[in-house]
């Protein structure tokens, strides 16, 4: 029985091995199934829309397009650093109305401490070469490769189409 019950809990209940392993919630509510990306390069950024970054959305926007055929840019609001609107309509309304956004977006969540999402939990202490561990501020950024495994994890002044996040793509 002990070892039926071993069993069960890891088909049910086994780690993330990549990224294509989560569900997320999109600002309209609908489920997405990150499996549905495997082929094609995720860039994964928290975002904000009263933050000093937030003029990457621009950026984002421009790369979303740019690399239409080999990347999937999804943003993930979120008020941890308390510089997010407070509903899902109004960001998506923001996002739209000030920087032309037609790419992803998640419901918003949180990505550090109490309540983080599983998928930042998941790429906060996934192992890379770059760094592990809490998200510092709005705007960092996860890119993760075709088949879901993180390639490298950009900090916030990084912008979205520099040489140094562009060249893996």
């Amino acid at each position: 029985m002990k070892l039926l019950t071993i069993l069960l809990m890891t088909l049910f209940f086994a780690p993330a091995k990549s990224v294509h392993d989560f569900k997320i919630q999109s600002i309209d509510g609908q489920s997405v199934d990150l499996k549905a990306f495997r082929g094609k390069k995720i860039l994964i950024v928290n975002t904000a829309s009263k933050c000093g970054y937030t003029k990457q959305y621009a950026g984002l926007e421009s790369l979303s397009k740019q690399y239409k055929d080999k990347l999937v840019v999804i943003g993930f609001p979120a008020d941890d650093f308390k510089q997010e609107l407070s509903s899902n309509e109004l960001i998506k309304e923001f996002c739209e109305a000030n920087y032309g956004v037609t790419f992803l977006l998640s419901d918003k969540v949180t990505v550090k401490g109490e309540g983080q999402a599983d998928l930042f939990k998941y790429l906060t202490t996934a192992a890379n070469p770059d760094f592990t561990g809490d998200i510092n501020w709005n705007f960092e950024k996860f890119l993760i490769d075709e088949n879901g495994k993180l390639i490298h994890r950009f900090r916030s002044k990084v912008e979205p189409l520099s040489a140094e996040l562009t060249k893996y793509l």
